[in-house]
């Protein structure tokens, strides 16, 4: 996002009932805790692999949406049959699991996971760790399909986890279509002029996300807020 020239991020937070825009110059860990969502997160984090998100403790899944378009990639660009065949797994189980009603049974698990585990290792056979070249020092320079391969290998809990628990999705499309409306508003805007705005377009858009998840229109949302009231929904019942 440009605000008054300067470089700044959008940081959101997603679920299917609530949305939480911030935005700040920095782009990892400094700004996401400063948002204040995660520190404290106790739950499972849906994500596209960002490095400072697995600094926070708690449960995470990674986005097989990234995953289907990376094994893309690696098969017509990189000829890895591998990848062909993981990325028919990984559709294949996401519809087991819709069928299932969201989670599979242990034997199926089992199954799945053998299978997974069995297109990896041929994996490494068809994309090997490139050797060392002798006198030199440092990481030794892999393709971007064996670096996705030992990436998928590593963390197969991650990758797997939408078929164990159902509160998890296949991919963390949520967010993405959620910050959608912010990436129109750049194409015809251009920037913010300030910081002060920036931030109160993000209170704005949060607010009407959250309402629009939970069937309140944007207007009837922006009425309400205009005369002076909130929807029920942001108004904690007393214990």
């Amino acid at each position: 996002m440009n605000v008054n020239g300067s470089k700044h991020w959008l940081h959101t937070a997603s679920t299917s009932q609530w949305t939480y825009f911030t935005c700040h110059k920095k782009r990892g860990k400094e700004a996401t805790d400063t948002a204040g969502v995660l520190p404290n997160y106790q739950g499972v984090l849906v994500h596209d692999h960002w490095k400072p998100c697995f600094k926070y403790e708690c449960l995470h899944a990674l986005c097989n949406a990234h995953h289907v378009r990376e094994l893309e990639f690696a098969l017509d660009k990189e000829e890895q049959r591998w990848a062909k065949e993981l990325q028919e797994l990984l559709f294949d189980i996401q519809k087991e699991v819709e069928d299932a009603g969201g989670r599979l049974s242990y034997q199926r698990i089992k199954a799945r996971l053998k299978q997974y585990r069995q297109i990896i290792k041929e994996g490494e056979l068809e994309c090997p760790e490139p050797p060392r070249e002798q006198g030199k020092r440092g990481r030794v320079k892999k393709s971007k399909s064996r670096n996705l391969l030992e990436r998928l290998r590593d963390y197969e809990k991650e990758v797997l986890r939408f078929m164990i628990n159902p509160d998890v999705p296949f991919t963390n499309n949520l967010a993405e279509n959620d910050i959608r409306m912010t990436k129109v508003h750049q194409k015809i805007s251009g920037c913010f002029r300030s910081i002060e705005g920036a931030e109160n377009f993000c209170a704005i858009r949060s607010y009407v996300s959250s309402c629009r998840k939970q069937n309140i229109t944007a207007s009837t949302a922006l009425n309400l807020l205009f005369s002076g009231h909130l929807p029920d929904i942001f108004i904690q019942k007393a214990e």
